[in-house]
């Protein structure tokens, strides 16, 4: 990244972000604290904690995490909660640890299952698009294949998910354009982010009210 493009990324970013969505399709909402701070210890540049409230194939759900990155926007720790409810409301829990290389821990065991993955992917929130996007910084054309851990809600089975984003517009004071595509299901979608490179529009899943 050239000192030009890292100004443009950065420039009057606030060191807090509080960020809204909301589903297409189903009830719910989601409000996500994200604190930058290159200062703060290496794994935990930028902490992001959110509440993900959704209704969705006739059950309630209650989805806490908290992520962390370093500095260069690799994924290091995630913490989740998922709590269901219904007749019988269960709740489960996941713990990730990556040691920014590509290597990872599930629940404190090593899961050699997962090595190469610098991103992690929440099902039920756009802000794990940002990762990516940020810690990539492609310029206009790019294309980066890349290895995430995919985290599916409310399972709680991590899996070794193979991406690619590219570049339609790069990241600038007015936003920039993705185009994210799952190598594994063809799936594809154009995502509009903010200078911060935060999703303001996921084409049918998710929109930002704030």
């Amino acid at each position: 990244m050239t000192a030009d493009r890292a100004d443009i990324a950065n420039r009057g970013e606030a060191a807090v972000r509080d960020l809204y969505w909301k589903p297409w399709d189903a009830p719910g909402c989601e409000h996500v604290r994200v604190s930058l701070n290159p200062r703060r210890k290496a794994s935990e540049a930028v902490v992001a904690d959110g509440l993900v409230l959704l209704y969705r194939d006739g059950q309630a759900l209650r989805c806490h995490y908290r992520l962390t990155t370093d500095a260069h926007w690799r994924s290091r720790f995630l913490d989740l909660v998922v709590q269901t409810g219904g007749h019988e409301p269960r709740e489960a829990a996941l713990t990730l640890r990556g040691d920014g290389k590509g290597r990872w821990r599930v629940d404190g065991a090593r899961e050699p299952a997962l090595d190469g993955c610098l991103d992690l992917d929440i099902q039920v929130t756009p802000f794990t698009n940002t990762l990516p996007i940020r810690r990539l910084d492609l310029a206009a054309g790019e294309i980066a294949d890349l290895r995430a851990v995919y985290v599916p809600v409310p399972d709680l089975a991590p899996v070794l998910a193979e991406q690619s984003y590219a570049c339609l517009r790069p990241l600038g004071l007015s936003g920039g354009l993705y185009r994210y595509e799952s190598r594994a299901s063809g799936f594809s979608a154009d995502l509009p982010v903010d200078s911060g490179g935060f999703v303001v529009d996921y084409p049918d899943s998710f929109r930002r009210i704030w």
